[in-house]
């Protein structure tokens, strides 16, 4: 059975986390040449207060950031 772990900021739209993991299961289905029910998907869902890239938390990252910078402001 493949596994695969996607870690990631939160998807608060549950029509949006149901089609990821469809087009996930749908793709390795494929590859593996094994059917869908042998696919495991699982979403782990980390906030931006646990998540530092350069020695810097995500959240201070993005609050520094003024709005002229051109970032979207999230993660």
């Amino acid at each position: 059975m493949p596994v695969i772990t996607v870690e990631g900021p939160r998807i608060p739209d549950l029509e949006k986390k149901r089609q990821l993991v469809q087009e996930f299961t749908e793709a390795a289905s494929e590859a593996f040449g094994l059917g869908k029910e042998t696919i495991i998907v699982i979403l782990h869902e980390t906030s931006p207060e646990c998540v530092a890239t350069g020695g810097e938390l995500i959240c201070d990252r993005y609050a520094s950031r003024k709005p002229s910078d051109g970032q979207a402001g999230h993660a």
